[in-house]
């Protein structure tokens, strides 16, 4: 926490400042303070930021593998600002470099985890679905006025009794695990560490550790990714991951496209022995255009696309109001990337 005497240097968007203005105003109390737009901030080459918000309208089109130049001059300001404490990021996940970076030299990092978590939630749902009655094959049919009926070997299966493993028990997991089960699949959970017995994350899941996580493989119908990107999860489903898994099996991916070894993703799908994927990230972002995998029939792909709703700008919003809330009263911040 910086002096509380001092104005309190605030870094946000044009667009942020004009909405959140007053609520933060009302956060802030007495304490004297400055918010400064990213636009004039890197007009004026001010690098004495105390605080910074990066919401969804200043990463823009950006992707962490491709950045604009508008995004590369903010990225050069964060790390010229010697005073720079604290960064709230739109997002949930804080794997950019940057970010790393700035970890990396004290500054603290707040993430937004959970304010798209049932718009995530839902997104991998409809994947799943879209995937589990054939409608990319539909769909394909329909172009060509086709009508063939789903009988015999494209009879879809039934939900109910199928596993989906869930790799990753945050609000994104947690939120499609109640969905998963409501509709009568059995749920397997992969996460750092098992919950204590009785505790309410445990009920109608089966828990498993990374350590042990290939164990639930053979019997996983529908591999579901929805966990941060670390040193334990890059490449966790690689070549060997992919082969236990049993013929048919199908991959959702919402978390991060450097979980999967997309080479060995790709062999499978095109040998078979995956029936199918719904893919929203991937290793390089934007997927490039000579990938095999926007040619797969079997294969649905979305531009990093599962969290966004109108509605998430409003909660991330919030997410930071509180925070600074918590910051200026010497409490504990919320989603604190450690």
């Amino acid at each position: 926490m910086s002096d509380p005497r001092a104005p309190l240097r605030i870094l946000m968007s044009q667009q942020s400042i004009d909405r959140w203005g007053a609520s933060l105003a009302a956060r802030m109390g007495p304490r004297p303070y400055e918010l400064m737009s990213w636009e004039a901030a890197t007009a004026e080459q001010r690098t004495d930021a105390d605080v910074a918000f990066i919401s969804r309208e200043v990463t823009g089109t950006s992707t962490k593998h491709e950045i604009h130049p508008a995004l590369q001059r903010i990225y050069a300001l964060l790390r010229q600002s010697p005073d720079l404490q604290w960064v709230h990021i739109h997002s949930a996940g804080a794997d950019r470099q940057i970010y790393l970076d700035l970890l990396a030299r004290g500054v603290q990092i707040t993430t937004s985890s959970g304010a798209n978590a049932q718009v995530v939630a839902t997104v991998a749902l409809a994947g799943m679905l879209a995937l589990a009655r054939r409608f990319p094959l539909l769909w394909a049919e329909q172009q060509n006025r086709q009508w063939i009926p789903m009988m015999g070997a494209r009879m879809p299966r039934d939900l109910p009794g199928q596993t989906a493993t869930i790799v990753g028990w945050g609000p994104i997991g947690q939120k499609l695990g109640s969905l998963l089960q409501a509709l009568g699949l059995q749920v397997v959970v992969v996460r750092q560490q098992l919950a204590a017995p009785h505790h309410p994350l445990c009920e109608g899941v089966e828990m498993v550790t990374f350590e042990s996580w290939t164990q639930v493989l053979p019997k996983t119908d529908w591999l579901i990714l929805a966990c941060p990107l670390t040193s334990k999860t890059r490449q966790l489903v690689n070549a060997s991951a992919l082969a236990v898994l049993p013929q048919g099996a199908h991959l959702i991916n919402v978390a991060r496209g450097e979980v999967v070894d997309e080479p060995a993703l790709v062999s499978a799908l095109q040998s078979g022995h995956l029936s199918g994927a719904f893919l929203d990230v991937f290793a390089h972002e934007p997927l490039p255009s000579d990938s095999p995998l926007w040619a797969m029939p079997q294969v649905m792909i979305t531009p990093h696309a599962a969290g966004h709703s109108d509605g998430n700008e409003t909660r991330v919003g919030q997410m930071f109001l509180d925070n600074l809330r918590c910051w200026n009263e010497g409490v504990a911040l919320c989603n604190s990337v450690v």
